[in-house]
């Protein structure tokens, strides 16, 4: 019984369920996509071998690499949402698995930023790629009109629910 909870409990919706037949099936689906997403989160950590924070810090850097940007640890603190500490645990780590450099900051002695490596971008895009390439071609399977309805869809509760966490 305790372990049919637990596989059940991601189609559990903890509010009134939505009126309309059509409105339950899209909150039914809304609850699968977030329990495939979680899968898709825990099977990344799986095949990377990487926790979730280091893994979470590796794309950031990868993502940073890719658009020019130098990042410090002081931005990955930011970035993460957590403590100095921890960030120098998480560079320490990815450091000694051969994902990131400390580069020297060019006019201060004091100063480095973190470089991924060429396997860091590749274990990045060998643990996303699948998951972001399915999501697109079910994307691009959709006609105009049913991607326009489900972007407005998806951004109209998204706004909400950021709207939820900013009021605490």
């Amino acid at each position: 019984m305790p372990q049919s909870i637990v596989r059940h409990e991601h189609t559990h919706l903890y509010a009134a369920q939505p009126q309309s037949t059509a409105g339950r099936e899209l909150s039914n689906a809304i609850l699968e996509l977030r329990h495939a997403e979680q899968v898709q989160a825990d099977r990344s950590q799986r095949i990377s071998g990487l926790g979730g924070i280091d893994l979470a810090a590796l794309r950031y850097l990868v993502q940073a690499q890719r658009e020019e940007r130098e990042v410090s640890p002081k931005d990955i603190i930011v970035m993460l949402g957590t403590s100095s500490a921890t960030v120098t645990n998480v560079i320490e780590r990815l450091v000694g698995k051969g994902y990131v450099l400390r580069e020297q900051h060019p006019s201060d002695r004091r100063a480095h930023y973190l470089v991924p490596t060429e396997s860091a971008a590749d274990l990045v895009d060998e643990v996303y790629g699948a998951h972001h390439g399915a999501v697109v071609s079910v994307i691009d399977s959709l006609d105009e009109k049913a991607a326009s309805v489900t972007a407005d869809t998806i951004r109209r509760i998204a706004a909400t629910l950021d709207d939820l966490a900013r009021r605490g």
